[in-house]
C-alpha cells in the first residue's frame, strides 16, 4: 500500500513545450535515469522521483523552467518515451500522463502485469485509488489533471500526479510511494512543500477515521433519501457546525452572493443516484466507497457533512503547509538537494 511522499505548490503556466526541447528531455532524462538505477538501483529511482523537491531539481536539469507547474508533465512524457525502449533492460515503466493519457494508466498496468507477472490488477486498483483519494477524499481545491504512474518489475512503484486551481493560476503536485508503507489513509505523507489552504475536507488523515468509519455506517443505517434530506438542511443552513465545540453555536444562514439558482445550489439527482448505487454496492471499507463508479468529491463531502452531524466525526483538518522530509531509510544513498530544500 502507497505513501504519499508529499505535494508542491506551484505557479500554473500555460503554453507548449517546443519539440526541440522535449526531444532533448527525452533524451537527457532517459540517460539519467539509467545512470541512477545501474549505481544505485531502481528503487532508488522511485524513492527520488517520490521527493518533491528532487523531481523539481530533475525537470530543472533537464531543461524546463525551474519552478513551472509545466515540469511535472513534461518530465513525465519526457520519462515515458525515453525509457520505452529501455523498459526490458531497467525493468522499469511509465504509465499515464496527461487528460486521456492519465485514464488509460489502469490498462497500461494489466498490460505491464502479463508481460512482466506482476498483479495488473492491484496496480489498477491502486492507480485508481490514489486519484481518487487526491480528488475526493483530500478536497483542496486543486482539481486533479494528470496521474503518472511509474513501476518497476518487482511490482514497487512511485505516483507523481497534479492538481490545478484555475482561479489562483496555481498548480499542486502529488507524489505517493509504494515502499514499506501499510495504509492509503491514515496520515501517508512522508513530505509536504506547499502553501497551506486553511481548513479542508482531508479524509486521508488519521483523525478521519471516525467520519470515514460513518460514512459507511450512513448507507446502511439511514439510505439515500435521509443522506440527501439532511445534506439539503446542512446547505440550506451553511456549514456544519465544529462537533468539537463546547458550546452550540446558533443557526446560521449563509446565502451566494449570485441570484440565479445554480447546479451547485441544489441536491441534483445525480447525487442521489450516486448514494443509491454506492449502498447498494455496500462497500466493506472506505477505498471501496471511493471506487465505487460516480463516486468523487460532492458524494464524498456529502456524506463527511451528514456524517459529522449524526456521529460528530470531523472531517475537516488544517492543511499542511510546513515543510518536512521523512528520515530517510538505512542503507539509501543520500538524495541530492534534500536537505538543502533544492
Amino acid at each position: 500500500m502507497p505513501q504519499r511522499a508529499g505535494s508542491a505548490d506551484l505557479p500554473l503556466h500555460g503554453g507548449q513545450v517546443p519539440r526541440w526541447l522535449a526531444s532533448r528531455m527525452t533524451r537527457l532524462g532517459a540517460v539519467m535515469a539509467e545512470a541512477i538505477v545501474h549505481h544505485y538501483g531502481r528503487d532508488e529511482l522511485l524513492r527520488r522521483l517520490a521527493n518533491p523537491f528532487w523531481f523539481q531539481s530533475f525537470g530543472a536539469v533537464m531543461g524546463m523552467d525551474w519552478h513551472s507547474s509545466g515540469i511535472t508533465t513534461s518530465v513525465i512524457g519526457a520519462l515515458k518515451r525515453g525509457l520505452k525502449p529501455l523498459e526490458k533492460e531497467l525493468g522499469v515503466h511509465v504509465c499515464g500522463g496527461r487528460g486521456k493519457h492519465s485514464r488509460q494508466t489502469p490498462q497500461e498496468l494489466v498490460a505491464i502485469g502479463a508481460r512482466t507477472g506482476v498483479d495488473g490488477a492491484a496496480l489498477a486498483r491502486a492507480s485508481r485509488l490514489v486519484a481518487k483519494i487526491d480528488s475526493a477524499a483530500v478536497q483542496d481545491g486543486f482539481d486533479l489533471y494528470l496521474h503518472g504512474f511509474i513501476v518497476a518489475d518487482d511490482g514497487k512503484w512511485v505516483v507523481v500526479q497534479q492538481g490545478m486551481n484555475g482561479d489562483r493560476r496555481e498548480a499542486r503536485r502529488y507524489h505517493w510511494l509504494s515502499e514499506g508503507l501499510t495504509s492509503f489513509l491514515d496520515d501517508p505523507h512522508a513530505a509536504i512543500d506547499g502553501v497551506a489552504q486553511g481548513k479542508i475536507i482531508n479524509l486521508a488523515d488519521r483523525r478521519a477515521s471516525a467520519s470515514r468509519n460513518a460514512q459507511l455506517d450512513l448507507l446502511v443505517s439511514l439510505g439515500p433519501e435521509k443522506i440527501a434530506r439532511e445534506l439539503s438542511l446542512l446547505e440550506r443552513d451553511g456549514e456544519p457546525r465544529d462537533a468539537n465545540l463546547a458550546q452550540p453555536m446558533l443557526p446560521h444562514l449563509v446565502m451566494p452572493v449570485h441570484h440565479d439558482v445554480r447546479a451547485s445550489d441544489v441536491i441534483a439527482r445525480r447525487l442521489h443516484g450516486t448514494l443509491a448505487a454506492a449502498a447498494e454496492r455496500g462497500p466493506q471499507d472506505f477505498p471501496e466507497l471511493l471506487l465505487t463508479p460516480g463516486v468523487g468529491a460532492r458524494t464524498v463531502a456529502a456524506l463527511a457533512m451528514v456524517a459529522e452531524v449524526v456521529h460528530g466525526a470531523p472531517c475537516r483538518f488544517a492543511d499542511s503547509g510546513a515543510v518536512f522530509l521523512c528520515p530517510r531509510r538505512q542503507g539509501s544513498p543520500p538524495v541530492p538537494g534534500a536537505d538543502q530544500g533544492l
